[in-house]
């Protein structure tokens, strides 16, 4: 079977704004491999900023792992509530708009068998939400059921998107699926870093006898996390209104990259000084550097398939981190290893452990998550992630079914 060409980045950038590699493909894995490292130092290191700036201890922030206890915070306030929940008001909005724009094909599904491996999917999914919340159970077993139910649910949303629609992350670009599950142990990692200065989650259910065992123990839970939004994001492809462009393009100037590095920057290093202020940052200054990053040292991102009007992908990777936080949120609630939060102005009208406003904050860290896959991409397949079956059918080996 004869394998396309991969798609290749533009030569150069029509604005000096934007830097640009003469030769894409020989610079693009070295240009990624920078945009990955230099936003993980960047994310690690400007909080530690703000709080020198501040003039507070640095010591209890350098330890490693990083362990969050309890701290109380700001109580409820109606104004904050109000104000939050605009902006997800106005994304719930986007979302209906779209869907009821969105055309209900008449295309038929691929219809494949469900394959094996799928079947495995859900046995170890639903045997591993038994012994999740089965109290019954030996704690030891309980404390490390997380990986196995997750793994579980990542082959069996494989298999969903396989039988739908013929192709599938796990099938068609195995080694930049693999690859997703360490990078995202590294990716987590730093959020449990920034969660250090507003502490907004912690956990309770763990033991673990060293430092070491605790890093082994955390580490392995959060290798699932953005394989798990990458199945999902598979398994809505699938679905048609999902997949169409209801919105008008949207182009932005050159200078919105700086503008939101310098955003993203200032914002990291206020969120040690101002926590209960600026919790939400944790979410949305990542996601401003790593997309500026990008933009500046790839000359493009995912997001300029805005440019022609597809908004699905930011929607449907927003959409499947949704998802996916509200499986994390629903099984943890019975687990005996779990987390808790504590959310200054809007910690009420809880769903499992969770604030109701709190699962607003899945959609930017479903786009985050998408950016990250997509420098994952460009470094193991030398092409962007987006369109996420690009070339289906034509490269990589697909697994017997």
């Amino acid at each position: 079977m004869s394998r396309s060409k991969p798609t290749i980045c533009r030569a150069s950038s029509p604005h000096p704004l934007i830097l640009s590699s003469p030769h894409p493909l020989s610079h693009m894995r070295s240009r990624s491999i920078t945009v990955l490292l230099l936003t993980a130092a960047l994310i690690w290191a400007l909080p530690l900023v703000g709080v020198w700036l501040a003039g507070q201890p640095l010591q209890s922030y350098l330890d490693f792992p990083p362990r969050t206890r309890f701290v109380p915070h700001a109580p409820f306030e109606w104004v904050w509530f109000v104000l939050m929940s605009l902006p997800a008001a106005g994304v719930i909005a986007l979302y209906w708009i779209a869907i009821t724009r969105g055309r209900s094909s008449n295309a038929r599904s691929a219809s494949l068998r469900f394959p094996w491996w799928g079947w495995l999917g859900v046995s170890v999914m639903a045997v591993s939400w038994f012994c999740a919340w089965h109290g019954e159970l030996p704690a030891e077993w309980r404390r490390h059921i997380f990986t196995p139910l997750w793994s579980g649910y990542i082959l069996m949303m494989n298999a969903l998107a396989l039988r739908r629609t013929g192709w599938s992350p796990l099938t068609h670009r195995t080694a930049w699926f693999l690859a997703l599950f360490p990078v995202s142990g590294v990716f987590w990692w730093l959020f449990e870093h920034l969660n250090q200065f507003v502490s907004n989650w912690y956990y309770s259910g763990i033991k673990a006898d060293s430092d070491w065992d605790y890093f082994l123990q955390a580490t392995l839970p959060f290798s699932t996390v953005l394989p798990a939004v990458a199945s999902t994001w598979a398994w809505l492809q699938s679905f048609p209104r999902l997949q169409t462009k209801p919105f008008e393009p949207i182009r932005g100037h050159p200078a919105l990259a700086w503008i939101a590095l310098g955003a993203g920057v200032i914002a990291l290093a206020c969120i040690g000084i101002w926590p209960d202020a600026l919790f939400a940052m944790l979410w949305l200054a990542p996601l401003l550097i790593v997309c500026a990053l990008q933009q500046l040292l790839l000359g493009e991102t995912p997001f300029g398939a805005l440019k022609q009007g597809d908004w699905r992908v930011v929607m449907q990777p927003a959409l499947a981190a949704l998802i996916c936080g509200f499986l994390w949120e629903l099984w943890n609630f019975g687990s005996l290893a779990r987390w808790h939060y504590s959310i200054p102005y809007v910690q009420r009208f809880h769903l499992f452990e969770m604030p109701l406003l709190g699962y607003a904050g899945y959609l930017p860290f479903g786009i985050e998550c998408a950016l990250v896959m997509d420098l994952v991409a460009r470094l193991i397949e030398r092409h962007s992630v987006w369109p996420l079956n690009a070339e289906k059918g034509e490269r990589d080996r697909q697994l017997p079914v």
